[in-house]
């Protein structure tokens, strides 16, 4: 703690004269040396200890208070024998009705038990001690939440962001402001979300809101103590709208994909067991869709049970059930369509097991 002391004297008891009254008549007479109407001397209570006031470290600053809070103010001070401490506030007299005083031996307390803005200002305590006196003085500041911004006011909408501006508040709450804080909300949800904080300006453009939404805007006002307890909405919705676009397509030719048959995959050669199912497979392209013939040894076997023909998306197969020895030979796949006809063929034999 910081000491404020008195101006240095002369350390030691301290003697001082003064005029005996008419009380002192009881008193001892005086020598025969001294005439009737001399003055009686008399010595005072010695100093013992000059006065000083210790100062706590979280005094020595503004010392700052929230509106409704008890303020205690213990100052610690010496001197001896017991010095005189007052109190001034704004170096007038205390309100006896709003503060009270203790003084002890050794300290002085100030109560306050619900302070109020009013009793924000420049406290003085003296402590007096013969003719030394020690001052300390405490700047007691009581605060609370700003009011709110006087107007808000949305000044323009593009593509997707909105500026607004709004005018500072007429009560600051007895404090610095520290800034303010923008909220959006769109009218669909109707729910409130901070779009930043603690902003120094009196203007913001917020960005990044949702096409096809029409969003709210209001502003709080901060200080030391928090956010104002209201805050002004804007009048006008901030319409976010969709942006028109006109989409041009270009011209193209029409493609013709008609194609005559072609093989992409040809039959293949083979030698099989009587007795024993062969198949047979190629694959065609053409456009559109190709009629499928089968030969063997030049002749249409389309009808005939002992084969069966498949085609799946181009795939062409021919399955010979059980073949005997005279089904073997030249087997031709033929594709035919409008715009022409392919084939493709291939030598299956067919041996007699041992």
């Amino acid at each position: 703690m910081e000491a404020v002391t008195a101006p240095e004297v002369a350390p030691g008891p301290t003697l001082k004269v003064k005029e005996a009254s008419p009380a002192d008549a009881k008193e001892p007479q005086t020598s025969p040396r001294q005439g009737a109407s001399s003055p009686i001397p008399q010595l005072l209570a010695p100093l013992e200890e000059q006065p000083k006031i210790w100062l706590p470290r979280a005094l020595r600053q503004t010392y700052i208070r929230k509106v409704g809070d008890t303020v205690n103010l213990r100052i610690p001070f010496q001197g001896k024998p017991k010095p005189r401490a007052t109190w001034t506030h704004n170096s007038c007299a205390l309100d006896a009705s709003r503060v009270s005083v203790r003084n002890g031996e050794q300290d002085s307390i100030l109560f306050i038990r619900e302070a109020q803005r009013a009793d924000s200002g420049r406290y003085q305590l003296s402590v007096q001690l013969g003719g030394l006196e020690a001052t300390a003085t405490i700047d007691l500041l009581v605060i609370e939440r700003p009011g709110p911004p006087q107007s808000i006011k949305l000044v323009d909408v593009w593509d997707s962001n909105a500026t607004l501006e709004w005018t500072p508040p007429g009560d600051t709450g007895n404090a610095e402001l520290l800034g303010y804080t923008v909220q959006k909300a769109d009218t669909k949800s109707g729910l409130w979300f901070t779009v930043l904080e603690r902003y120094h300006r009196t203007s913001f453009t917020v960005s990044n809101l949702i096409i096809g939404n029409s969003y709210v805007f209001r502003v709080f006002a901060e200080n030391q103590c928090g956010l104002s307890e209201t805050a002004p909405i804007t009048a006008d919705l901030a319409h976010i709208q969709k942006a028109v676009t006109v989409y041009k397509t270009k011209g193209f030719a029409q493609r013709d994909f008609s194609e005559a048959p072609k093989f992409t995959q040809p039959l293949v050669n083979c030698t099989t067991v009587t007795g024993y199912d062969t198949q047979l497979f190629c694959s065609v392209r053409a456009s559109p869709k190709p009629k499928i013939i089968w030969l063997r040894n030049n002749m249409d076997i389309q009808g005939n049970p002992k084969y069966r023909a498949l085609t799946y998306l181009g795939i062409c197969s021919l399955e010979i059930r059980k073949p005997g020895p005279f089904d073997g030979g030249i087997y031709t796949c033929k594709a035919v369509n409008p715009l022409g006809e392919a084939s493709v063929d291939c030598r299956v034999d067919v041996m007699t097991p041992l």
